[in-house]
């Protein structure tokens, strides 16, 4: 078994090979991964753009380059330093972990491969249809990487069998499925969830133009991506319109353009009050998950009747977005889509459910 140390330099040097999803690295360490994997890498990122449509180049490259600064030593570093030192040993045996994986935004299931790998386990992997490029490329060079990965690592074909535990994410229907197939087994399943904000109506521009980021980043498709916002009773709906204005080219992408053209047409015909400005929808509504090209808005007079509302809807939240105090585990504008390795989906742990088995 690769000790911890070889599993973290592993994964240090994955994350600076693909930070070159535009330029070659000056890296001595890694010219002979180059080499053999720099032009196939390439070509990998454009097949997934093709692939799935969703995909865009420039939220690829957000992506990658967001996971080659996440899985540098020092973050990898301190994400596992706050276990205990025998965390990572495994006198019961190592574990195979089935991984069904989701793919509504470019590599969504890492997360629990690298979490898999970190912990000393075998990875059984899913990868969803619509992210089946990049994930099983990322597999390769890890093998590249260091050679007795090869023994951690199985792509499932067909069926899944011969596994001790599961993680698998997808919609609420899908993990209905999960559930009765897996519940037998250790697991982690995960339902839709929505992410929120809420502002003060003290918000400068810029910060609604970085809220904006927490709202058009890959489409809105992410479970980290806000989909509704409680505003003030005298705040201005205008304002977000004018500090949106930036993102107007997600209208450039076909599907997302067909949702907002099929979502404006139903509203219309059902006669529902709503705002718009060619690309984007405001509409009033309680409801914490909007579809695609849509924010759902709610006004809320007192602070404390809010966090009691919110509250109530915990297990359906992802995660908050606002600089408010009272909310103190929430997230800044601009960085819903920026996780740290220990920010875990629906807030379990998942080091500690792997150590667990």
């Amino acid at each position: 078994m690769l000790s911890l140390e070889q599993r973290i330099d592993a994964f240090d040097r994955l994350g600076r090979f693909i930070s070159q999803y535009r330029e070659e690295r000056q890296d001595e360490d890694l010219q002979k991964l180059n080499k053999h994997f720099l032009k196939e890498y390439r070509v990998c990122i454009k097949d997934a753009e093709l692939f799935n449509h969703w995909f865009s180049e420039d939220n690829l490259h957000f992506a990658l380059q967001s996971w080659s600064e996440a899985l540098s030593r020092e973050q990898l570093e301190a994400w596992t330093i706050d276990y205990e030192p025998d965390f990572f040993e495994h006198d019961r045996g190592i574990k195979t972990v089935a991984i069904i994986m989701a793919g509504n935004i470019p590599l969504v299931g890492f997360h629990d491969l690298l979490s898999v790998l970190i912990a000393g386990h075998k990875a059984l992997i899913k990868p969803s249809s619509d992210d089946a490029k990049l994930i099983p490329f990322i597999c390769q060079i890890l093998v590249a990487i260091n050679a007795e990965f090869a023994a951690y690592l199985q792509l499932a074909d067909g069926q899944m069998k011969d596994f001790d535990a599961v993680i698998a994410t997808g919609s609420t229907n899908s993990s209905r499925y999960f559930e009765s197939y897996f519940g037998k087994y250790p697991n982690i399943i995960r339902k839709n969830r929505s992410s929120l904000a809420i502002l003060s109506g003290e918000e400068s521009k810029e910060e609604l133009e970085l809220l904006g980021e927490d709202i058009f980043r890959y489409f809105g498709l992410g479970c980290r991506n806000v989909s509704k916002v409680y505003v003030p009773l005298n705040f201005e709906l205008q304002k977000l319109f004018e500090a949106f204005y930036k993102f107007q080219s997600v209208c450039d992408n076909n599907k997302y353009a067909n949702n907002y053209d099929y979502n404006r047409a139903i509203y219309l015909m059902e006669h529902h009050d709503f705002l718009e400005n060619g690309f984007f929808i405001i509409k009033e509504n309680e409801s914490l998950h909007a579809p695609v090209s849509v924010l759902h808005y709610e006004r809320y007079e007192a602070i404390d009747d809010l966090k009691t509302k919110i509250e109530a809807q915990a297990e359906n939240i992802q995660c908050i977005v606002t600089e408010l105090e009272a909310f103190p585990n929430s997230i800044s504008f601009g960085e819903s889509q920026k996780p740290k390795l220990w920010d875990y989906a629906d807030n379990v742990d998942s080091l500690a459910f792997l150590r667990s088995l």
